[in-house]
């Protein structure tokens, strides 16, 4: 695969960023993209290795030594048909997926590891620069419908999939357009949305319908589905935001992260009817929560002018080295330091938010935090324990809660009857994605809780595979490790 002495001679170069004064002026996105020489050239870095545990640590299973070893030929047609044969938005997750192939890579053992992302990224993005993607619907269809509620990477994964198989699919979703998440949760500095609506396109030309701006189990019952379609499969995101119960929660200003980054993002698509204004502009920001959601609210909050931003993480600083209890190839909770973290955000860890304070106006101006340890007791899960004598009041006009979230909202599994896990998920298997009621089916954030954008589209994949059974008795749609290389 690759070169066989590339990864001797060529070391891990990645995509350069835009010069930080520059890039926090706008919402686009700001990699600069490599020469495809250098593209080829990491491409070429890819072992013989034997085993390549990267397709362990790829959730899709993506065959990531084949496209490596295309692209290092030159042969970025076939890369297109190998990565697409197991992903089917590459262009999503070339840009927001946290890569665990390469914390599994074999290089990585004792080199930097091959970049699997960014080579993904330009696949992709050649790929519709030449035309390769085009829309292919199904020769025939088998008469069956079946609704996909929720359009985020588990729904249009899930729609194409079916599509392919012949089924006719309508997806719903709440919002204005589709993406989910993708659309109204990522930055526009992260990914553009005309990058979405590209793709839509395509799947719109396959026989795809969409049904905006319907939200089920409100706007129409859960239950009318099961009278108009012969399956349905349930995508939508884990939206219930984890609270900050602590006094002062309430105040105007403490705001929970998926609203202001929300209504941003509305904002860059140039929608006015926004209601009440969310704005970082000339104020202090904390940003309480230190994963991907709070680095997206730092970049944002640069761009709208914040006056200062600091980001608090109540775990302890991590090592930038692989723990020693994490060893290869398993993901490794290091220190990672996003392109926004490096816009000036000041961090601090080991810290707790204890009380927001506010003015006679009922609007935020502060609040008081204490440092914070971990004790390990053998046996028994670490606990939390404040520091004494640490406690400190900070300036603050508003605060961003990135705390994550606790699950999916329940009100269509009510409607339908469907049983819950102890974890607030919809119950299924991850066998067949089958409900406790006959034909409905849940893939995504819905059964597993809060994923990345990888797994999302790796269920939407398996699930429809087994409606696809449900409906036929039998699926040629390709499950994961099948090691076919079917149609684009």
């Amino acid at each position: 695969m690759g070169k066989i002495t590339g990864f001797l001679e060529i070391d891990r170069k990645v995509e350069s960023y835009a010069p930080v004064e520059e890039r926090i002026k706008n919402y686009r996105e700001f990699t600069l993209p490599m020469e495809e020489k250098d593209v080829k050239d990491q491409g070429a870095r890819c072992m013989d290795c034997g085993i390549p545990f990267c397709h362990s640590g790829c959730p899709l299973g993506n065959l990531i030594p084949d496209f490596n070893d295309a692209v290092y030929r030159g042969k970025w047609e076939k890369a297109s048909e190998i990565l697409h044969s197991t992903n089917n938005f590459p262009e999503f997750t070339g840009r927001l997926c946290p890569a665990p192939c390469e914390e599994a890579c074999v290089l990585g053992i004792n080199e930097d590891p091959v970049t699997i992302e960014n080579i993904e990224k330009n696949i992709a993005e050649t790929a519709f620069k030449k035309g390769w993607i085009t829309a292919k619907p199904p020769l025939e269809r088998t008469g069956k419908k079946v609704a996909v509620v929720g359009s985020g990477p588990a729904g249009l994964a899930a729609a194409q999939q079916l599509n392919r198989a012949g089924h006719q699919v309508t997806v719903f979703e709440r919002d204005e357009k589709p993406g989910g998440l993708l659309r109204y949760g990522i930055p526009d500095f992260k990914m553009e949305k005309h990058v979405i609506d590209r793709r839509l396109e395509v799947l719109k030309e396959e026989g795809i319908e969409f049904k905006c701006g319907v939200h089920v189990g409100k706007d129409i019952k859960a239950g009318s589905l099961k009278n108009d379609f012969d399956a349905i499969v349930l995508t939508g995101g884990a939206t219930v935001r984890r609270r900050l119960p602590i006094e002062g929660a309430d105040l105007k200003g403490v705001v929970q992260a998926m609203d202001f980054l929300g209504q941003n993002n509305r904002r860059v698509d140039g929608i006015k009817d926004l209601g009440e204004e969310i704005l970082a502009t000339d104020k202090d920001v904390v940003v309480i929560g230190g994963g991907d959601t709070g680095s997206d609210c730092i970049g944002t909050s640069f761009r709208q002018g914040a006056k200062s931003v600091s980001n608090f993480e109540i775990m302890p600083m991590g090592t930038p080295d692989r723990p020693k209890d994490q060893p290869w190839p398993f993901w490794p909770m290091r220190l990672r330091t996003s392109s926004s973290h490096k816009e000036g955000a000041e961090r601090f860890f080991s810290i707790s938010t204890k009380k927001f304070i506010g003015d006679e106006k009922g609007n935020l101006k502060g609040l008081i935090t204490s440092e914070v340890e971990w004790v390990t007791v053998p046996g028994q899960r670490p606990q939390l324990k404040e520091v004494e004598g640490t406690e400190r009041e900070w300036k603050c006009e508003l605060a961003l809660l990135a705390l994550g979230f606790t699950g999916s909202e329940n009100t269509i599994a009510e409607q339908l009857g469907l049983e819950m896990d102890n974890r607030t998920n919809i119950k299924a298997s991850e066998i067949d994605y089958k409900t406790n009621v006959p034909g409905i089916f849940v893939a995504g954030d819905q059964r597993r809780g809060q994923s990345l954008i990888v797994w999302a589209i790796s269920e939407g994949r398996q699930a429809a595979h087994h409606v696809d059974k449900y409906l036929m008795g039998e699926s040629a749609l390709p499950l994961k490790g099948d090691g076919d290389l079917p149609r684009v």
